[in-house]
């Protein structure tokens, strides 16, 4: 069991020196911006520091840290520093994080080149052989892609996150349109089936009359465009929804003369 830390006794001298402390502190911020003494704590022998609340408004709750020291024997304070410090109820900034680590998809527009990460889990690399062989022992997980030359594809960890990303994206089965479509995606025949282990949840929309034409949709996942479903055949005409701007209420005014 190790012992506890031992305590700096207290320098009386610098202890003391709390109107050399704060007339550094004025001398730095101005007087309108030091309150009144805080505390004083011992550093290390014969290195003490006083703080002073301080009364910016623009820092609530941080304080005006005054470091001295003195020689040995010595029976005046020096200063070392003067610095504005947080307190415990202080407001501070979010901790920093670096910029890559802040870069959301959303962030990113055309043209833009994202730099290159070596070891992303969502990656893994393998050789043109051992695609080979998970082509022949996992045939519903994997597909053969000799000589396509890719150095790396996708691990399982980054299809998981891939799949769940799209489940819960616009192209899923939670939206209004979804839950609206009187027929599901999987028994569409403009769907576009994907390969691997994706084709048993997705597929690709080859529909130009509808909203997800070229997108990723989940088997389940729905809209009025779908190859078999018809409007009622009572009309025969394409059912609109109604118009954003009523164009049948007109307001006549009369234009001025210039």
């Amino acid at each position: 069991m190790s012992s506890p830390a031992k305590k700096t006794p207290i320098d009386k001298t610098l202890a003391g020196a709390i109107d050399v402390a704060r007339a550094a502190a004025v001398d730095l911020a101005g007087e309108d911006k030091v309150g009144e003494h805080a505390a004083f704590d011992m550093e290390d022998t014969r290195l003490g520091t006083h703080r002073f609340a301080c009364t910016d408004p623009g820092y609530r709750g941080w304080f005006w840290a005054v470091t001295l020291t003195r020689v040995p024997r010595g029976r005046a304070a020096t200063i070392c520093e003067v610095a504005l410090q947080p307190g415990p109820d202080s407001l501070l900034a979010p901790p920093w994080v670096p910029y890559a680590q802040r870069l959301r998809p959303e962030d990113v527009r055309p043209g833009d080149t994202l730099p290159y990460v070596p070891h992303d889990e969502r990656l893994v690399e393998q050789s043109d052989a051992e695609l080979a062989q998970a082509a022949d022992e996992e045939a519903d997980t994997e597909f053969d892609e000799m000589g396509l030359g890719r150095k790396r594809v996708l691990s399982p960890a980054g299809r998981a996150a891939a799949a769940e990303r799209w489940y819960a994206g616009p192209g899923g089965p939670n939206t209004s349109s979804a839950r609206r479509a009187k027929a599901k995606c999987g028994t569409c025949g403009f769907l576009l089936k994907l390969s691997g282990s994706t084709r048993h949840m997705f597929g690709v929309c080859a529909n130009e009359w509808s909203s997800d034409d070229g997108r990723v949709v989940s088997l389940d996942h729905g809209c009025g465009a779908h190859s078999e479903t018809d409007i009622p055949a009572r009309s025969g005409d394409w059912q609109q929804s109604e118009p954003v701007i009523d164009e049948l209420d007109l307001e006549p005014f009369t234009l001025s003369e210039s």
